[in-house]
């Protein structure tokens, strides 16, 4: 009899994944679709290259830092839906109002508006998600996810160039405009199926038993052991603009085909995700070490080589890299963090993760204009140390997951 409930427990967990991976798929869709025009857009809009690139890093940074308090918030009110729901609206309701603005100011801020509705969902949502993967496997649980958020996004802009080429008559921004407009379509179905979710998922938190450590109020050295090895992990892993812009600048690949590759970067990524996630729930933290190694490879094939087999071999490691970060660094914290502070983990956790890669990017574009092979150093040496502090938190736990 407990089997049988069990199993119909693991069921619901794995059905309430799958309508929060079709959320994702959705959302995705409409603004990772968005975000391959916005930098065209305000241009065409009358803004400069200046702040085409701070409004970006300015979003990114606001959006990050939310988490932070957002996962406070949420952990504190309990109100995981609520901030859920406010994320999403702000997040993919400001997507389809670009095509409304006549001004680079109004888009801009439209923009920013966007980054910072997904840093209010995030920690309430990864934590609501936590409940359920750890009745069907933390790894494999957030890798289904990450693996439909994946398919979003690759649909997104592909749906975004038919609807423009489609209106190319009415130019460059009215066709942007018509397709902003359409990305409406996505939104209004991610707010349908969360809505759905959120009626028959009511409280994502009896998927799991939150009897377990009760008692633990602060987080450990465990996790900041965590925190460290993520920080390297992300300060070691350039952004693929950064990659685009090499194969761009020393005429490896076409312009033309640069959408190409990165949409065979974003496959193997939501593959990555599904091997990584479900080899994590075997081997515990092993498989984060293995995934960090592989990634460490992908700045020496993609900078280094002139030879485009070796670049895709790169960019390869550069998808399962993305792809591991998306699924076991989440499913890691589901398994270390107890329920009730799991959204502040969530929000520390980004928090640090985006500051850390920011940080990055910044060093390596700077490295890059002085020399390639400091870029390459530095990247495979910080993914190499992020891999032995993540093989130190695995010897302090003594089992690869924390039970």
């Amino acid at each position: 009899m407990f089997k049988n409930k069990y199993n119909e427990l693991q069921k619901q967990a794995l059905t309430f994944i799958f309508l929060m991976g079709l959320v994702s798929l959705f959302s995705d869709m409409t603004y990772e679709g968005a975000r391959s025009l916005t930098g065209p857009y305000l241009g065409l809009l009358g803004a400069s290259a200046f702040i085409v690139g701070l409004v970006s890093g300015l979003g990114e940074f606001i959006g990050y830092a939310l988490r932070l308090v957002s996962g406070l918030l949420a952990d504190k009110t309990k109100g995981y839906w609520f901030l859920t729901f406010a994320g999403y609206s702000l997040n993919l309701l400001a997507v389809p109002f670009l095509a409304l603005a006549g001004r680079w100011e109004l888009a801009a801020m439209l923009i920013v508006l966007e980054r910072m509705g997904k840093g209010i969902r995030k920690p309430a949502r990864d934590a609501m998600m936590s409940h359920a993967a750890n009745q069907v496997g933390a790894g494999f649980g957030f890798a289904l996810e990450e693996f439909l958020d994946q398919l979003g996004a690759m649909l997104g802009p592909l749906f975004l160039a038919l609807v423009i080429s489609l209106n190319a008559r009415l130019g460059n921004l009215g066709s942007y405009r018509r397709g902003f407009a359409f990305l409406l379509l996505p939104a209004i179905l991610a707010m349908a199926v969360l809505t759905f979710s959120r009626l028959k998922y009511p409280v994502p938190q009896n998927f799991e038993s939150t009897k377990k450590a009760a008692n633990q109020e602060k987080f450990d050295k465990r996790f900041v052991l965590y925190l460290i090895g993520i920080s390297l992990l992300a300060a070691g892993f350039a952004d693929f603009p950064l990659l685009g812009f090499h194969f761009q600048k020393h005429n490896l690949i076409s312009g033309a085909n640069l959408p190409l590759i990165y949409t065979l970067a974003m496959g193997i990524d939501a593959l990555a995700a599904l091997f990584f996630g479900k080899l994590y729930d075997r081997v515990g933290l092993k498989s984060l070490m293995l995934s960090t190694f592989l990634s460490a490879l992908f700045a020496p094939f993609a900078f280094l080589s002139r030879s485009i087999p070796l670049i895709i071999l790169g960019v390869v490691f550069w998808g399962i890299g993305l792809g591991a970060q998306e699924s076991i660094v989440k499913a890691v914290i589901a398994n270390l963090i107890i329920a009730g502070k799991r959204a502040t983990a969530y929000g520390i956790f980004n928090s640090i993760f985006g500051l850390a890669w920011f940080l990055g990017s910044a060093l390596m574009g700077f490295l890059y204009d002085r020399k390639i092979i400091l870029l390459v150093i530095f990247s495979v040496l910080t993914q190499v140390a992020a891999a032995i502090f993540f093989f130190v938190l695995y010897r302090k736990l003594k089992e690869p997951i924390l039970n």
